[in-house]
């Protein structure tokens, strides 16, 4: 676990409607999910008080690229929400490759027995949960940080 920073991070899963939290012990071990917030102008809000009611060194959202690792409409969506909460938050926020995580939350819901209908209210979560473990992982084997930093934006979107 070299080169592994010990603390607090959010995985943040930006979709259209909502946007899934999760955050994970100090030492990296384990992503919980956290809340599914609604997708509104109270968005950033309510992670920024999220990320203090969890003391999260660090928030790192979903870059949900294709499968040929080019951006997409939802690309750009997780782009400039991440530079939103960049420039109104003291916290790092990195963009981390989410290939597959809703995919992936679905699955592990499907196979835990609830249907896609009956999931709605929680994937958000699960897939916040996805990208948060991965990028944990990625950062324990390579001993460095998963994804790209965010510069602020000028200003909040």
């Amino acid at each position: 676990m070299s080169g592994f920073r010990r603390g607090v991070r959010l995985g943040i899963d930006v979709g259209k409607a909502r946007v899934g939290v999760a955050r994970c012990d100090p030492d990296g071990l384990l992503a919980t999910p956290v809340e599914t917030v609604p997708r509104t102008d109270a968005s950033l809000a309510r992670i920024l008080d999220l990320a203090g009611e969890h003391d999260a060194m660090e928030l790192l959202v979903g870059l949900p690229l294709n499968m040929r690792g080019e951006d997409t409409a939802s690309t750009t969506d997780a782009r400039d929400f991440a530079r939103a909460l960049a420039a109104a938050s003291d916290r790092p926020v990195r963009l981390v490759d989410e290939r597959l995580s809703t995919v992936s939350a679905h699955a592990v819901l499907r196979e835990s027995g609830r249907s896609q209908r009956s999931s709605r209210s929680i994937v958000d979560q699960v897939a916040a949960v996805v990208l948060l473990q991965q990028a944990l992982d990625v950062e324990k084997s390579m001993g460095r940080p998963a994804g790209s930093p965010v510069p602020p934006a000028e200003e909040p979107v």
